[in-house]
């Protein structure tokens, strides 16, 4: 059954005020009980208590009198005033007496009729029979006063002596009986202020003990359910952390039914919506640069548009291919083929460029924005291009594993060209089918730049504004103007050597001689230019382009060109 939060929360108000109800119900018990006491008391026995008290001073007043009026017969002239006077005195406060014995009588037969409170019902009765002996005692104590004031008057002596002792007998039976009903009095108050105690302190100990057992079981119901809420919010917290970490494996696991299960549920969905993600993002990445993938799910680029951007954009390719996969098996020349793309992919990748393609042993790739910023994209394709021949060796190195033989093995090299310029990028393609890649003539040049490496025995030529982008850090030379197919406009073409940082005095020697001789080239001054491309081959032995210059020159001097040459090479071929 599905509880909501809500009626877990109002469970636990309830519970705790049905635990206070509990305490509270038997507070009340307890209280009753005390209650019941200190009624008992101020209600019955010490009203009992106090007439019985009054009882007694009466008739020690009564008493008092007649001592007086004994005194006063005794006298030698007796005062018939002062006799009357204190014999009236003693009949009024007989008379009071017996009132408030009746009063108690009566307080008693009340006391009996109540059924709301519990009383010592056997000493009450005891007290009930007392009350009347003593209202008996006295009156007989009364009656025999009367008798010896008469036998005083009109007796013998000897009668007088036999009255008085008869009633000095009547005035101890009288306060023998006070005496026991003060006594019954004094020891009921006492054993039932002693029980009134008793009872507050039980009822004090009773309570704090159900209290505290209220509370325990209070606290335990709560943190049972507190617990129930609290327990998924952790774990929901612990998987958006997780999944803020990247881990995606997280499931939340929540055994109630309630609104936090839904949520739950719904961020066990969303998890697994971004895991399917993440898996989709994977997969195409193999196919499609991730930083693709991710920007045209994120919906950062727009799938059916363009836009113009200045970018560096990369060619290469493996130098007699063909020939070499004529020599391979299928599986062979797949295998083949997948090594040397990952290593140079990842050169690419490393240094934030985007591959576009693979086009049979071709790569082409591109740097800019979004991916890099517009200041640096020519000089991170650059540095990618170094690191891919850099890795070519590690590849070399390689190929015995890859063949599974020692020798024979085919001689692997690569030429690249890079070029710098405004270009259009977008998602491009058929309404089935697209990709993401740049068009335009920077596109163009830089594929004609790593085919025009075939005619001066290069590896890595780039435009004049990558040269330009790139900045010092990096070490180029000029190769030549060339006018390559397709375009009108010659382009200025250089060589690009490794880190500036990297080249040592001979090859700068041989830059420097080498450019020296292109400015003589392109003036016709073809004595000075061929010495300087000689120099240049002195200081670095074999350099294919001053050779190449070289065969130009002498070419020229067979078949000079024409009337206002100027000094740019025409490509005849792709």
């Amino acid at each position: 059954m599905r509880l909501p939060i809500s009626l877990k929360i109002f469970s636990i108000t309830l519970a705790l005020l049905v635990l206070m109800v509990i305490v509270t119900w038997l507070s009340v018990l307890n209280f009753r009980q005390l209650n019941n006491q200190v009624r008992a008391l101020a209600d019955t026995y010490l009203p009992l208590q106090q007439q019985v008290a009054s009882v007694e001073i009466l008739i020690r007043q009564q008493m008092v009198h007649m001592e007086r009026v004994m005194a006063g017969m005794d006298a030698a002239k007796p005062d018939p005033a002062y006799l009357e006077k204190e014999s009236t005195g003693f009949d009024m406060r007989g008379i009071n007496a017996d009132q408030i014995i009746d009063s108690s009588l009566r307080m008693l037969a009340e006391a009996e009729a109540q059924k709301d409170i519990e009383l010592d019902r056997v000493t009450l009765a005891i007290l009930g029979k007392q009350l009347p002996a003593i209202q008996t005692a006295r009156q007989h104590f009364h009656m025999r006063f009367r008798q010896f004031q008469i036998e005083a008057e009109e007796g013998t002596p000897r009668s007088e002596k036999i009255v008085r002792d008869a009633l000095l007998q009547e005035k101890d039976t009288v306060d023998i009986e006070i005496g026991k009903a003060i006594d019954t009095l004094n020891k009921l108050t006492q054993d039932t202020a002693s029980q009134a105690k008793k009872e507050e302190e039980r009822a004090t100990t009773l309570n704090w003990i159900v209290t505290a057992i209220a509370s325990a079981l209070g606290l335990i119901f709560a943190a049972f359910v507190t617990r129930s809420l609290v327990d998924p919010v952790k774990r929901l917290l612990g998987g958006t952390r997780a999944v803020e970490a990247g881990d995606l494996d997280v499931e939340i696991l929540v055994r109630t039914h309630d609104e936090l299960a839904t949520l739950a549920a719904s961020f066990n969905h969303m998890v697994g919506g971004l895991r399917e993600k993440e898996r989709i993002r994977a997969t195409f990445g193999q196919y499609v640069d991730p930083r693709i993938v991710r920007n045209l799910l994120e919906n950062r680029i727009a799938a059916d548009k363009g836009e113009r951007q200045t970018m560096t954009v990369f060619f290469s390719d493996l130098e007699g291919f063909t020939q070499l996969c004529e020599g391979l098996t299928p599986d062979m020349a797949v295998r083949f083929l997948n090594r040397y793309f990952t290593l140079m992919s990842e050169g690419v990748r490393e240094r934030q460029g985007i591959v576009d393609k693979y086009i049979g042993d071709a790569v082409m790739a591109f740097w800019g924005p979004p991916f890099v910023e517009p200041a640096d994209h020519a000089r991170l394709a650059c540095l990618a291009a170094l690191d891919q021949m850099a890795r070519l060796d590690t590849f070399r190195a390689a190929l015995p594993e890859l063949f599974g033989v020692t020798h024979g093995l085919p001689t692997v090299n690569v030429r690249m060209g890079l070029a710098s310029g405004d270009v259009t990028v977008g998602n491009i393609g058929s309404e089935t089918s697209r990709g993401y890649t740049v068009i335009g003539d920077t596109v163009n040049l830089a594929s004609r730049l790593e085919q025009a490496n075939k005619f001066y025995g290069t590896r890595i030529l780039v435009s004049d504004a990558t040269r330009t982008l790139a900045g010092d850090s990096l070490a180029f030379r000029e190769i030549d103007s060339l006018r390559v197919a397709g375009k009108q406009e010659p382009v200025k073409v250089h060589e690009l050597l490794g880190l500036a940082s990297d080249l040592n005095d001979a090859a700068r020697t041989a830059v420097r001689d080498y450019e020296t001789g292109l400015a003589h080239y392109r003036a016709q001054g073809w004595e000075a230019a061929e010495a300087a491309f000689r120099s240049c081959l002195s200081a670095m032995p074999g350099d294919r382009p001053a050779q190449v210059m070289l065969e130009r020159i002498a070419a020229f001097r067979q078949s000079p060109p024409e009337a206002g040459w100027d000094g740019v090479w025409v490509a005849g071929s792709k």
